[in-house]
């Protein structure tokens, strides 16, 4: 006798929509992924891998190819504007001190290696979700399409930080708050660097290497939202501009970009925590559940921490037990993810600081620091990266932040 597969609709195939899909799919799931986009092109430059990243991604057997991206060697450093070091480290520390490297990969590759782990007809593109029905115990979750209703046994919400979804199924929620930040990033040709970030008066430039020798930079700057410089080549002027100060390579590397190879953003948050990452059916991760400011590179990994503690919460569950074990999934994840934003949200704060007093001060601080402990840098990492995927279906411990 045949087993029904419980059924999954999964909406959005960002990194951490794939990445469900492919947990759910090894779990036994039938799966299919809705995607708006006509092609699936990833949206941003590059994604910051950590170590909780690639042990998530490992549960699908996808943090091999990963890992063979990592290029952070040697020294990497926090420094102000002229040059001078604030905080020391190396990828050689960073690696010793959490088990695995830190990979920054084109979101394309990571797109190809997640894509991978699924059935080609498990992808839709080009398909936009109109209305979702959460349903309950009783009824299977309802999503409607421009040409198709289709029923499922649970929807994952992984429709990004502006979620319809997420505003269809909690409505009294606010959403996310700008940050009070704009970012710029870009991927250039290969250029001499010493990874790591560069934080001056309200201004944060950082540069990282990929595998294929071409160098990842991303700026911050603090504005009010919705700010613009005309087109594209408006924007690099202006990034020129806010950097010219900084010290060698940042002018190159803004200069080597393409401005309409630049992409810029303002930053949101989820400033507050949605009171459960489920309703009825629905499911929510990554930034349509706790979108964060990038100050940590965890947006990316909480979203594949989502996607296993998903899977693993369902492990075994029958069609009928969706609604009763969703919760679970809740408890696991509220409480660590809003703790995650608030760390990246300090983090950030401290980051864009203008007051000439206040960065003065904030220097000083962080240079004695890794004058007494080289490992300075790295020690607020240590809970967030702590996190492993549980060993079975049942819950495992996990790290506070």
């Amino acid at each position: 006798m045949s087993v029904i597969k419980p059924e999954a609709i999964v909406v959005g195939a960002g990194p951490g929509g794939l990445a469900a899909a492919g947990a759910l799919h090894r779990k036994g799931w039938s799966v299919v992924v809705l995607e708006r986009s006509a092609t699936l092109e990833p949206i941003g430059a590059a994604i910051a891998i950590a170590p909780n990243g690639l042990r998530a991604l490992d549960t699908i057997d996808a943090g091999v190819p990963l890992r063979a991206l990592a290029a952070i060697r040697g020294a990497a450093t926090l420094r102000r504007p002229d040059g001078r070091v604030l905080a020391p480290t190396s990828g050689e520390a960073f690696t010793a001190r959490f088990g695995e490297p830190m990979v920054l990969a084109a979101r394309a590759e990571l797109m190809r290696v997640l894509l991978a782990r699924l059935p080609a007809e498990a992808l839709r593109t080009g398909t936009t979700v109109l209305t979702v029905t959460p349903g309950d115990a009783d009824r299977r979750a309802t999503v409607t399409t421009a040409d198709e209703t289709l029923t499922a046994d649970l929807v994952v919400a992984a429709d990004g930080i502006r979620s319809p979804i997420r505003q269809a199924v909690f409505p009294e929620h606010p959403g996310p708050r700008y940050a009070g930040f704009t970012t710029w990033r870009a991927i250039v040709p290969a250029m001499d660097i010493t990874p790591g970030e560069t934080w001056g008066r309200g201004l944060v430039f950082g540069a990282m290497p990929l595998a294929d020798g071409r160098v990842y930079w991303y700026a911050t700057a603090n504005r009010p939202a919705g700010t613009t410089h005309g087109d594209a080549a408006g924007e690099r002027a202006e990034l020129l501009r806010l950097y010219r100060d900084f010290h060698a390579p940042v002018g190159d590397l803004i200069a080597a970009a393409p401005a309409e190879r630049i992409l810029h953003l303002d930053v949101h948050e989820m400033a507050t925590p949605l009171p459960a990452h489920h309703r009825g059916r629905v499911v929510l991760i990554g930034d349509a559940a706790h979108a964060m400011t990038p100050n940590l590179g965890q947006g990316g990994n909480q979203a594949l921490e989502d996607a296993i503690e998903l899977a693993d919460v369902l492990s075994g569950v029958s069609a009928t037990g969706v609604v009763d074990a969703l919760p679970g999934y809740s408890r696991r994840r509220v409480a660590r993810t809003s703790a995650v934003v608030r760390k990246s949200r300090r983090i950030g704060a401290m980051a864009q600081w203008h007051g000439r007093g206040a960065v003065a001060a904030r220097d000083t601080l962080l240079r004695v620091a890794g004058r007494v402990a080289p490992d300075a840098a790295l020690r607020p990492l240590d809970p967030v990266l702590a996190w492993r995927p549980p060993t079975g279906a049942g819950a495992s411990p996990r790290a506070e932040v």
